[in-house]
């Protein structure tokens, strides 16, 4: 089964088996494009287009022909319906940073997405629009919960905090800590942080906003946090007895996808 899917929810659970049970490994977002490899029961076993990430989601409504025109540029884009004296009312339902949606009709304040769902304009940017401010991007995302294989304003984990950044930017790089850490080259060099440097550990990394502090999506803090580097180091070290295994400085938009 080799056709191109898109998702059409907000987001959904990717994971490692084809049970409810299963350990979560990653989350796919509104419009992200997947193919289908089987089908097992009430399951998809999927590869996402993006990473090349394979697990499994709930058999879902999918779309096959779908050209996104747009994307959200901030945490949450709450999900709007017009009524019938052409007032919109807010839902209860949002879409995550990085969704990708096609825009069906618009005014001055909202852009519809679909059937009589509309998004605020001011949330949305072109499909091509590039940002090349990280540090920006990754603020958003202060004091949202820590969840493993998140990478949403519902919770995201310490390499989908990275990763999402780059996904914005439809520009690649892998899912896992384990995987970045090869892929940036990293090594352990002298401990010279600046904004834009990456800092590995076995099972974590962190990014630094300047000279003296960092941001990272925590678990013993059990969201994303802005922290001292030196501290966090000796902390990491001393709970968890990790050395750092890697420092790199990025150049962000050097591999596009």
């Amino acid at each position: 089964m080799n056709k191109n899917f898109f998702l059409k929810k907000p987001y959904i659970y990717l994971r490692e088996k084809n049970k409810n049970n299963s350990e979560i490994v990653s989350q796919i977002i509104y419009g992200e494009k997947f193919k289908i490899i089987k089908k097992i029961n009430n399951w998809f076993k999927i590869k996402n287009y993006y990473d090349g990430y394979i697990g499994y989601i709930k058999k879902q409504i999918l779309s096959n022909n779908f050209k996104p025109t747009h994307k959200v540029i901030v945490l949450k884009s709450y999900i709007y319906k017009k009524n019938k004296n052409l007032k919109y009312t807010r839902t209860n339902k949002l879409l995550p940073f990085a969704s990708k949606i096609k825009i069906l009709d618009s005014n001055k304040k909202f852009s519809k997405f679909q059937n009589n769902q509309w998004l605020k304009n001011n949330d949305i940017v072109k499909i091509n629009y590039i940002e090349k401010n990280l540090i920006k991007i990754l603020k958003l995302f202060l004091n949202t919960k820590y969840k493993w294989g998140g990478k949403t304003f519902d919770g995201i984990d310490c390499s989908g905090l990275l990763q999402i950044f780059f996904q914005f930017n439809n520009i690649f790089i892998p899912r896992d800590t384990k995987d970045q850490i090869k892929f940036f080259k990293t090594k352990v060099t002298k401990n010279n942080f600046q904004c834009g440097t990456l800092i590995f550990w076995k099972g974590h990394i962190a990014i630094c906003i300047n000279k003296n502090s960092l941001i990272h999506a925590y678990g013993p803090k059990k969201k994303v946090i802005i922290m001292n580097t030196k501290k966090t180091i000796n902390e990491i070290k001393k709970k968890s007895n990790l050395d750092v295994t890697g420092i790199k400085k990025i150049n962000a938009f050097r591999k596009k996808r």
